[in-house]
């Protein structure tokens, strides 16, 4: 109960830091709408409001405070209106039987869903399998350990269209290629997890197996493995929620095809802010459930591994 109430007062601060932020930001958009209402504007002249702070000028207006939450196109949006849009792209879909239509957040969350999954796989799969090879082999621990943490250096931006561009001459499916972006974020806090687990056994324990004459086979299935799940599924944490980011970055490139990231692209075209931050909001939901599926997934697996949380 306290921990429910510590993050419900987390939440309400942001919501109110949130809403007092809005004043500022789309103060001078409602002063303009305000003279041209007719309305008695401080200062009345447009370059002499430009000239002044965001604050100031807010101050000298409290009365244009109550419109900045209802811009069609604010700067910053208020709450209300990001909840009101992703009401209306999710359930209010729903209700009028077109969840899946092209203004549907539920079909594009469901694209960047898929590649996001796919490229978690696929970064899981390659992360544990360096992994394993750098723990077992010195040549691999030296040589490929380097090149894999300057891999990382690259921004993301500026190799997904290269990657987009030579999957789609080799006739690759979007998706694959989505995936292939996404797995280029997620392998790397896997590898890097697995192997400090793979490494976790302390001198004692691995005396332990050679005293019993483990194999080295033996001694990874029995020990290594073992000690390396509590960050395995750490490193799955990180994994996932890299994924996603990349699944966005990728929808960037593949607009085309949708997703939340081509809904944010869209978003930017056309100055809606409030279909900026309803796609954005989306994505961290979309973001949170992953990350708590993998601890619901953690917490019944370690315990039936018998590890104590």
């Amino acid at each position: 109960m306290k921990s429910a109430l510590s993050i419900l007062t987390v939440i309400a601060a942001l919501i109110g830091l949130w809403y007092a932020a809005c004043v500022p930001m789309n103060i001078h958009e409602a002063a303009i709408q305000a003279q041209r209402a007719g309305q008695e504007v401080t200062p009345a002249e447009a370059p002499e409001r430009r000239k002044m702070g965001r604050i100031a000028l807010a101050v000298k207006n409290p009365g244009l405070w109550r419109t900045v939450y209802e811009q069609d196109r604010p700067q910053l949006p208020a709450p209300h209106q990001v909840g009101a849009e992703l009401w209306k792209t999710t359930w209010g879909m729903v209700e009028r039987g077109r969840a899946f239509s092209k203004r549907s957040l539920i079909l594009h969350g469901w694209i960047t869903l898929s590649a996001t999954l796919l490229g978690f796989a696929f970064g899981t799969l390659l992360g544990i399998v360096l992994a394993v090879s750098i723990v077992h082999s010195r040549a691999m621990d030296m040589s490929v350990m380097p090149w894999i943490i300057a891999s990382q250096t690259v921004p993301i931006l500026a190799i997904a269209p290269m990657i987009v561009v030579v999957l789609a001459s080799l006739s690759v499916d979007d998706l694959i290629a989505k995936g292939v972006i996404s797995m280029y974020l997620s392998f790397f806090p896997v590898v890097v997890g697995m192997v400090k687990g793979l490494r976790s056994p302390d001198a004692m324990q691995m005396d332990q197996m050679k005293t019993w004459s483990a194999s080295r086979a033996q001694t990874f299935w029995k020990l290594r493995l073992p000690s390396s799940a509590p960050y395995l599924f750490a490193s799955l944490k990180v994994g996932v929620a890299a994924s996603l980011i990349g699944a966005v970055v990728a929808e960037l490139s593949l607009s085309q095809d949708g997703g939340l990231g081509a809904r944010l692209l869209a978003g930017s075209y056309y100055g809606q802010t409030v279909q900026i931050w309803s796609a954005l909001l989306g994505a961290a939901t979309l973001a949170a459930v992953l990350v708590w599926a993998i601890g619901l997934a953690q917490g019944m697996t370690l315990r039936r591994m018998g590890f104590q949380r």
